[in-house]
């Protein structure tokens, strides 16, 4: 039983499903059968489980865990149902029918929250898995799951050549499964297309990113990108920009209410002028969208910590009208959420979408289409928000630009092959960007709209028209009338006349051009800075409180790295003399602490080897000084050197020789000593550890075995 290529899925846009359909209908035609399968597509990572009969495993069977390219994450979820260290296979005892000798499952491994009750994002799968190795008996913590979808071999028998048909009634029979530990992926079936944008809208709602449509009719296709099977996903259009700031008003709970912990989000519009002029409450937000997709689980510990203590239950009875309406009235109250919060108490997020369309369940009328949740928008309070008008103008707006494109497409395609004449462009008159940028740079400011005010004096210098450039180059908008009702950014650093005249009218946030230049210098550039006390040039007073958050006492930012001469002025700005009171720095408790808020540090060369234990085993003919700086780099990297060959909690065997036949020999003799240890330390040539160093992560140690 050995690893293989999984079967993959092709992309379909969601624009044709009856097309897709119709492809998939033609593959392995059988006459009558227009079936189908849906399924979820889930956001995890791609595991073949591979269980056999072993003796000398404890419990009598043995277990393999492969990703798609092939890497062994045995040592994270398990090789037995006695092994301590595994995260999952210790709760298999009851997940395989009586008789299954053997089995080659295909599925996604996820993260299962237990008191959301829902699938949390990719990222946090490998903290899951750590610390289910370290509190097994944990039922409230999120835990891997592994969602089975297909069966691959069954008691010494290839299933490749059988139809998905009848590998699912072989899967039904073999694998019982475990709640929230091991379950077989559940399908629905169908024979029209017209069932797919329902379930694609109810999917993506319920914090799903897709769904893969199946052909029952065709065979498991090894290492293959097949048409038999096609994932579906919602094509985000960038008419908006591609996000929308709403204010969070309701939540709901995860399913079955489960420690009332809130899963999904309502969120509104404010009321516009008009609708204050007529008599609503200057608070009242209207319901516009539900959101939970795309959420991770520090982004609900964040709105937790930001709404703490100042959340209410909803009471049908006396609903809170004056702030928050919803569809049908305080009669029938579509889409009541289990809890709501007033608006002055909330915060704003931002939301991305496909599109906007016409919804008698919210109280605008209206609603995203496909909505996915995308930041929290601590820059913004509640009141510079959307409101409804500003909404429907930004529709309108974005609807125009897209037929002035789709306008402009077709005209160009009329001109003449000779026709070398281009149009005259004056930078910052117009969206559309010089001729002589072909793309963005990077996306860090995508789905932005700035308006630039004045130029830019420090750090350095540079003209408004450069500045709209480089936003421009990274993602962002340009518009030349600046417009504080929206959720537009201004750029300025002097008191100019459009700035003092903005100023004089209304309470708003100005931004320093500082604050685009130091989002570009990142290293990350996706990676949107907040906003610090040095960025801003004014701001309301709930701009300023954020900002200060953002940096320590010294005045040293939390999110970005400074320059030479910011570090200095921080250094300078400090005490002379700093007594440390207490206990010295528990670096490995905090590196421990990031892991689990899931926070990669794998990229640093200070956490390669992290937690790995490795022996040098050399021949006589290698001296100490050539494998010093080996040593020197496994404990920089995190890893601890062991002298000793029999100590038990040795992961890694770096074997040296100065001849191809001398590492062989001395291989040997490692493997000879160490094959009863349970699990067997690795063996490589010294070649893992410089590969290791030089990629900055850990590399897969098979490639490396000394043979």
């Amino acid at each position: 039983m050995q690893c293989f290529q999984p079967m993959l899925c092709h992309y379909q846009m969601s624009a044709s499903f009856q097309k897709m359909v119709d492809k998939l209908n033609s593959m392995n035609r059988v006459d009558g059968d227009d079936e189908f399968w849906i399924e979820e597509k889930l956001d995890g990572e791609r595991m073949q489980l591979h269980m056999e009969e072993d003796d000398e495993t404890p419990g009598g069977k043995r277990f393999r865990f492969w990703s798609r390219k092939a890497k062994d994450y045995t040592y994270l979820y398990g090789n037995g149902f006695r092994d301590e260290n595994g995260s999952l296979t210790r709760h298999l005892k009851d997940a395989f029918a009586p008789g299954v000798r053997n089995v080659i499952l295909d599925g996604e491994m996820v993260v299962w929250d237990p008191e959301l009750d829902k699938v949390l994002k990719f990222g946090t799968l490998k903290t899951a898995a750590l610390a289910g190795q370290k509190n097994p008996h944990d039922d409230s913590a999120p835990r891997p799951v592994l969602r089975i979808f297909d069966i691959l071999y069954l008691n010494d028998q290839p299933l490749t050549q059988y139809t998905l048909r009848d590998r699912r009634k072989a899967l039904e029979k073999a694998v019982l499964g475990v709640p929230y530990r091991l379950e077989v992926h559940k399908y629905d079936t169908a024979t029209s297309a017209e069932v797919i944008e329902p379930m694609l809208r109810k999917i993506v709602s319920d914090a799903s990113e897709g769904l893969v449509i199946k052909n029952p009719r065709s065979m498991y296709s090894l290492a293959d990108r097949s048409d038999n099977w096609i994932k579906v996903k919602p094509e985000y259009m960038s008419g908006f920009g591609e996000s929308v700031d709403v204010v969070i008003i309701g939540g709901y709970y995860g399913k079955g209410h489960r420690g009332g912990a809130i899963g999904s989000y309502l969120c509104g519009l404010r009321a516009s002028e008009n609708d204050i002029k007529a008599g609503a409450n200057p608070e009242t937000c209207f319901s516009f969208v539900k959101v939970g997709g795309g959420f991770r689980a520090e982004d609900f510990a964040d709105i937790r910590h930001h709404t703490d203590g100042k959340w209410k239950q909803w009471d049908s009875k006396k609903p809170p009208s004056k702030y928050i309406q919803l569809a049908g009235g305080e009669r029938h109250q579509i889409l009541r959420p289990d809890e709501w919060i007033r608006p002055s108490d909330s915060i704003v997020i931002s939301v991305k979408a496909a599109s906007a369309g016409e919804s008698d369940q919210f109280a605008t009328g209206i609603t995203l289409r496909f909505p996915r949740f995308k930041g929290i928008r601590f820059d913004r309070s509640w009141d510079s928000c959307l409101d409804f008008q500003g909404f429907v103008d930004m529709k309108s707006r974005a609807e125009k630009e897209n037929e002035e494109k789709t306008m402009n497409m077709e005209s160009r395609r009329k001109r003449s092959a000779k026709r070398v004449k281009k149009d005259i462009i004056i930078a910052g008159q117009d969206n559309i960007a010089p001729a002589m940028f072909e793309g963005p740079k990077t996306k860090v400011f995508e789905g932005l709209d700035f308006c630039v005010l004045s130029d830019c004096t420090n750090p350095v210098k540079k003209s408004k028209t450069q500045l709209e450039t480089l936003i421009k180059e990274n993602g962002g908008k340009i518009y030349q009338r600046a417009d504080p009702e929206s959720h537009m950014l201004l750029i300025a650093e002097k008191r100019v006349v459009k700035v003092a005249s903005l100023l004089k009218a209304r309470d708003i946030d100005i931004i320093k051009p500082k604050w685009i230049l130091d989002c570009l210098a990142q290293h990350d550039k996706d990676f949107l800075l907040p906003f610090e006390s040095g960025h801003l040039f004014h701001a309301t007073e709930t701009t300023t409180q954020l900002a200060e958050e953002n940096v320590d006492e010294f005045g040293d930012s939390y999110a970005r790295d400074l320059s030479v001469k910011e570090l200095d002025q921080v250094l300078k700005s400090m005490p002379k003399r700093v007594v440390i009171v207490g206990e010295p720095f528990d670096k490995e408790g905090f590196l421990n602490q990031l892991a689990e808020h899931g926070h990669d540090m794998g990229s640093l060369r200070s956490c390669i080897f992290r937690g790995a234990k490795v022996h040098f085993a050399t021949t006589d003919d290698v001296s100490p000084i050539s494998c010093l700086k080996l040593k020197n780099w496994v404990k920089y990297g995190g890893g601890s050197v062991v002298d000793d060959l029999g100590d038990k909690n040795i992961t890694h065997v770096v074997v040296m020789s100065s001849n191809r036949t001398g590492e062989m020999e001395r291989a040997a003799e490692v493997r000879s000593s160490i094959s009863s240890r349970t699990p067997v330390p690795r063996v490589v040539s010294r070649q893992w550890v410089e590969d290791c160093w030089k990629n900055r992560t850990t590399v897969d140690e098979e490639r490396y075995e000394p043979l």
